[in-house]
């Protein structure tokens, strides 16, 4: 079968191999897309945290059963599933406590261990989760929105509360239309005028606003001087990690969704003033995966997945999407190959 595998920063190799042996406690599944998103990215450019390599990539999913045994999920034979790539250990506390989003030894396919880029491959039967009617693009893009859903469902976002979200990338945007269902307000921010337009144009939001040293006086306004209950990090930029706490109003929260290598710098008078609450967000739970495929419906999927190739033409396009030029929202890769 064939299989696409990073051998180190800037190099995939398209190769053959052996079809995987599955365990009693995993499925065989055939893989039909694969989602592409900024963890590839970074990892193919050299600057992924937690990796190594040469390493498959791959954790946004739309794969069918091949091969399985008896499971809790009554999967069988045929059937389409969506992948939760977060392999827990089920053991620590954090598991213990129902975070397996952040399980002490948790193993992120893809990430910290090989990832669905190939035809086929052997996924544990617990981490999958039944696709219902969702086309494959809508199951590949179910992970990326469940770490939107993680992350409002962290800060207990409520209607009629404003947020900003920094960052109009995949992430962002799916946290966006997720915190609109749930009934929030949105300011948008982005240093991209083509990323604000896109989610005010297909995602509905109202307030977008460039980033720049005018920025904060924007969202003032907006806000009638009180600032967001809440503010989203959905860019893991060392100085927009560092500066989003100034869109936070007092007594809110801040939210870092993006993922930055290095360490960060805030203002103790500045964060301690608003009795600032700073969690972190990271991946997503089984409940987070169930609220997005019952919401999917109203997510304009087809507007968010602006590129698709083949499998055998990924390695050629992949620089390409590197390019804000490209104007890559959502790349996606077709693994029906004949």
């Amino acid at each position: 079968m064939k299989y696409i595998i990073c051998e180190e920063p800037n190099k995939f190799v398209l190769k053959e191999k052996e079809k995987p042996n599955r365990t009693e406690n995993e499925a065989l599944i055939k893989i039909h897309r694969v989602g592409i998103c900024g963890t590839d990215l970074h990892a193919y450019s050299g600057n992924q945290a937690f990796f190594s390599y040469p390493r498959i990539l791959g954790h946004e999913l739309a794969g069918e059963v091949l091969e399985i045994d008896g499971n809790s999920q009554n999967l069988k034979v045929g059937d389409n599933i969506i992948v939760m790539p977060y392999v827990s250990c089920g053991k620590c506390l954090a598991c213990k406590n129902g975070k397996t989003n952040c399980c002490t030894n948790i193993r992120v396919l893809g990430v910290h261990t090989d990832g669905g880029m190939q035809e086929e491959v052997a996924i544990r039967t617990d981490l999958l989760i039944p696709a219902k009617a969702l086309t494959f693009e809508e199951m590949a893009i179910v992970e990326p929105l469940a770490i939107g859903a993680h992350a409002i469902r962290r800060a207990r976002i409520t209607a009629g509360e404003i947020i900003v979200v920094i960052g109009c990338g995949p992430i962002g945007i799916g946290l966006m239309k997720l915190a609109q269902i749930k009934g929030a307000e949105v300011i948008a921010l982005d240093i991209d005028e083509a990323r604000l337009e896109f989610v005010k144009n297909e995602i509905g939001v109202k307030h977008v606003v460039k980033v720049a040293d005018t920025a904060i006086n924007e969202v003032l306004k907006i806000t009638n001087g009180d600032l967001a209950t809440a503010v989203f990090d959905c860019t893991g930029n060392k100085r927009a990690l560092e500066s989003g706490i100034g869109y936070m109003s007092h007594g809110g929260r801040y939210v870092l969704v993006g993922l930055s290598k290095g360490e960060l710098t805030f203002s103790h008078p500045a964060i301690h003033a608003k009795e600032s609450t700073i969690m972190c967000s990271r991946n997503a739970t089984l409940e987070d995966f169930d609220f997005v495929i019952d919401n999917l419906d109203k997510f304009p999927t087809e507007a968010f997945v602006t590129h698709k190739v083949n499998l055998t033409e990924m390695i050629d396009n992949f620089d390409s999407w590197l390019d804000p030029k490209t104007k890559v929202i959502k790349a996606m890769v077709n693994f029906n190959v004949e």
